[in-house]
């Protein structure tokens, strides 16, 4: 690794908080890109020495509908390559080994703070398969359960993402209006409040060469439409957040740290 990405610099700071984004390009080298690869196809497939019934994994929709997507929940799906989401990888060695990034951590103490114990919210493959997957409708993620809002998320491309085949859209400097639909328990938008926000004229569309990693603010806007094109898009997403955060269920999670006193 370059000196260069093991602490985030002025230039990428300053876009995050004017723009709630920025890019590091290049930032997975291509040997750990293609373990990674062959990692997630081997859990989809059932192969992998794992426990399943600690992951929750969610089938693909079969006709592109949001609501049609499968049940999210713990255990093992059946072995297609169909998968929409794999959640709980901080569990796995190898993808716990990329969550410790010196970039991610540079940045996670930039948005926290240097005393903070920094856990993990969620983290998750996130798969839209040749010719399908599942449109993603506007939203900023953020949970009505916890006392405070995640900050940052961090996503990483494992293969190209490109406007065909289903890349992130977004709406950028939009974090800046605050919470839009603060009622929604998971930050979705109503038709209405998504044709005021993401009007075409204001939408980019974040198209990622594999090894690229995008840096964004929670509160930013954003979408992925199907997949209309032969190539997967497949991608790692982190979300990470203050430990101090209190999840308000009858059965609160207990998110484990990943920069900190007792990390993982």
């Amino acid at each position: 690794m370059e000196t260069e990405t093991q602490s985030i610099n002025c230039e990428q700071w300053q876009s995050f908080l004017e723009d709630g984004y920025f890019i590091a390009k290049g930032l997975i080298d291509s040997t750990t890109l293609k373990s990674l690869q062959n990692r997630l196809d081997d859990i989809m497939m059932g192969k992998a020495r794992v426990d399943y019934g600690r992951m929750l994994m969610q089938l693909d929709s079969e006709t592109g509908d949001y609501s049609d997507a499968g049940e999210q929940s713990k255990g093992f799906k059946g072995a297609t390559l169909n998968y929409r989401k794999i959640q709980d990888l901080e569990f796995d060695p190898m993808f716990l080994e990329l969550m410790r990034h010196p970039l991610f951590e540079s940045t996670c103490r930039q948005v926290y703070g240097n005393e903070a114990d920094i856990a993990v919210f969620r983290a998750m493959f996130m798969n839209k398969p040749a010719n399908r997957g599942t449109f993603l409708p506007w939203h900023q993620d953020r949970w009505t359960f916890l006392d405070r809002d995640p900050q940052l998320t961090i996503w990483c491309a494992l293969d190209p993402a490109t406007k065909e085949n289903g890349c992130v859209q977004i709406v950028p400097a939009s974090h800046r209006n605050g919470l839009i639909n603060p009622s929604h328990p998971s930050g979705f938008l109503t038709d209405e409040q998504a044709a005021e926000y993401a009007t075409a004229e204001n939408i980019v569309y974040v198209e990622l060469e594999p090894g690229d990693v995008v840096f964004l603010h929670n509160y930013l806007l954003h979408a992925s439409d199907v997949n209309r094109s032969s190539q997967s898009r497949r991608a790692f997403s982190i979300c990470y957040m203050d430990k101090a955060s209190v999840d308000s269920r009858e059965k609160p999670h207990d998110y484990p740290v990943i920069f900190g006193e007792g990390a993982l």
